[in-house]
Formats: structure tokens, sequence, C-alpha cells
């Protein structure tokens, strides 16, 4: 027979509990004159076959038909009162629940004004309380005897995370201006929460921000850009590169073998950068004070475009050709001569 219960109430040790059932495992024998301790920081639902009959707020509360008058209608009068019927008590945690972590399972995206598509995470805290305890225990809990905030979390971090991304897609804010935007972002977010928070019965008492950051890729978009900063004009620091790269190929390995795959790196990568890419190159080696030859200067004649580099340079500033095979030309009469030609073969004038 089941046991009668003169006496319940319910104490949280854990301090996750939103929502806990007595008796825990169904129904208990209830009678009139049985009480209900109900603590400051709680609310009692008290349930018979399904229906919530009344809400209990706190203190000492004893079961009879004044406080709860559909009882008369569902057991009748025929024993007086006096026998007992099942029923359960609901207890509703109404505290603050602090700390709550919500963040993005996966990255998403945004459109940023400045750096293009990027891939972000956010972070954050929040806080509710149970505000309307029926509608809540009824539309939430429904019939679980235990239900702590560890069950309603992913819930409610899809909501948080739903409007957040609406929330920041709206600005139009690039990620370099978010760090300075938390605490709009946080009160922005919120109200559009309100109303789906009380939906369900409860009160978003606060959400906060902690941080907004990029994935490894749009990190390191951020990084090249402020390098790019740095560098200041890129145009120059674009010919720069093409005119180093195509050096470092050249000089890749060693002996005839590395000569080979050298000319051959260089010539594929003039033959693929183009008439662009050659120009650039040439103006970085002007630049860098290696340029076209001065008038009355010897030079090395490109077998490929003819045009005039300074003697010792390896391979052509117009064409990229390396001039192993090229020729030497006279300053003072203009004959040109083999590459191993110590004096001109015309006029005698020395070349080296």
């Amino acid at each position: 027979m089941a046991r009668i219960i003169d006496v319940v109430e319910f104490l949280d040790n854990t301090g996750n509990e939103i929502v806990h059932r007595e008796p825990p495992d169904g129904p208990g024998d209830f009678r009139f004159g049985s009480q209900v301790i109900v603590r400051q920081s709680q609310t009692a639902v008290f349930f018979r076959d399904g229906k919530a009959l009344d809400v209990f707020g706190p203190g000492r509360h004893t079961i009879t038909t004044a406080n709860i008058p559909l009882l008369i209608n569902l057991i009748g009068l025929g024993t007086s009162g006096k026998s007992p019927f099942p029923a359960e008590v609901v207890f509703v945690n109404m505290k603050e629940f602090l700390d709550q972590k919500w963040g993005t399972q996966e990255p998403i995206v945004f459109r940023d004004p400045e750096l293009g598509m990027v891939r972000l995470r956010s972070f954050g805290v929040y806080s509710f309380v149970v505000q309307d305890p029926s509608r809540f225990v009824n539309g939430i809990v429904g019939q679980q005897g235990i239900y702590t905030t560890s069950e309603v979390q992913n819930y409610l971090r899809s909501i948080i995370v739903a409007k957040m991304t609406d929330y920041l897609g709206e600005q139009r804010k690039s990620v370099l201006d978010l760090p300075a935007l938390y605490n709009e972002i946080s009160a922005g977010v919120k109200a559009q929460l309100t109303d789906d928070f009380n939906a369900i019965g409860l009160n978003l008492k606060g959400l906060y921000v902690n941080a907004i950051t990029p994935t490894e890729e749009t990190a390191k978009a951020i990084d090249e850009r402020a390098a790019m900063g740095a560098i200041g004009d890129m145009d120059k620091y674009l010919k720069f590169k093409a005119a180093r790269a195509m050096g470092d190929a050249a000089t890749s390995g060693g002996g005839e073998a590395g000569s080979g795959l050298g000319l051959g790196v260089g010539l594929g990568a003039g033959a693929g950068l183009g008439a662009g890419l050659a120009g650039m190159m040439a103006q970085a080696m002007q630049s860098a004070q290696t340029g076209a030859a001065k008038p009355g200067a010897m030079t090395i004649i490109c077998p490929n475009c003819n045009t005039s580099n300074p003697v010792g340079a390896k391979f052509c500033n117009n064409c990229g050709t390396k001039l192993v095979a090229g020729t030497i030309k006279c300053p003072t009469c203009g004959t040109e001569n083999p590459p191993s030609a110590k004096f001109c073969s015309n006029d005698g004038t020395k070349l080296s």
C-alpha cells in the first residue's frame, strides 16, 4: 500500500535543478490536511490527474478544499474528504540561474565590408529566471520528474545563436570594429530574445558577449591585411616580390643540373607571367639599382629580345632569358664580342 504523504518539501543541493517533482517517481497518496512546504526561492504547482490545480508561493500550505476547490469535485465528499487521493507537487526553482554559457558550435559566415567573406565564432554568458511556473512546467518540462539547466541549455543556446547571427548580419560592421561594440551587441540581442524566453515562461535577466573571434583562416587574412598596411606602397612591394621570386627560381639547385632546373623554372615563370610581370621585374631591378645600362657602359645583348643588360647580369631584365649565350657590346664602337672576350675584336678596347 502506498505511503500516505503528510508533508512534502524539496531542497536543491546541486543548485542546477529548475524543476523537481515530489514524489519523484509519480503521484503519491495525499489527503486533506497534508502539508506542502515551499521555500523562499521556490514555487510549487499542485497536480492531480495531470491537471495543475493550484500554485503555491513560499510558506507552509495545508491541502484543503479552501485552497484547492477543484478537489471537492474530483474526489467527492463520500468519506468526508479523509480518503487518500493520488497527486503530485512540482517544485520550481525561482532563483536566478547565473553563468549559463552560450556559444557557436560551428563558425558562422559573414560578409565583412573590408575583408570580404569571414568566418566567426562567438561566446558569452546569460542568466534567466522562471517567470511563469505553470507555463514552463506544462510547456517545457512535461512529465519529467527532474529538469536541470543542462536540459534546457541546448534549446536556449540555439535561440541565442540564431538571434546573434541575425543581429550581426544587420549591422554590416567589420570584424575589426566588433570589439568596441560588445555592449551594444549584447543589449541588442537581449532585446530580440525577450519574447522568445517569455513564450516558454522564462525571463532573460542578462546576456553578455565575451568574445567574437575569427577562425584561423580569417585571422590569417587579418594578419596579411595588417602586413600590407605596414608595407605602404603595394605596387613597389609586388614588383620586388616578383623579381625576387624569379631570382630564387634561377638559383635553386647547383651544378649543371641546378642551372638547367633554374633556367627551366625561370623561363616557365617568364612565360606564365607574361609581359606584365616582365615589366614589373624590370622596374623592380631598376629600383634596386641593377637597372638598364647607361650610355657608354659595356652591356650584354639578350639573344632573345636584343635588350641591353649590364655586364654581369645572369638574366635579361626584359624577358628573363638566361644570358650565358649573350655577347658583350664594345662601349666605343658597338661591336658585339663573345662573352669571354677581354678586348674588342674591332678596336682593341678593353672589355672587362
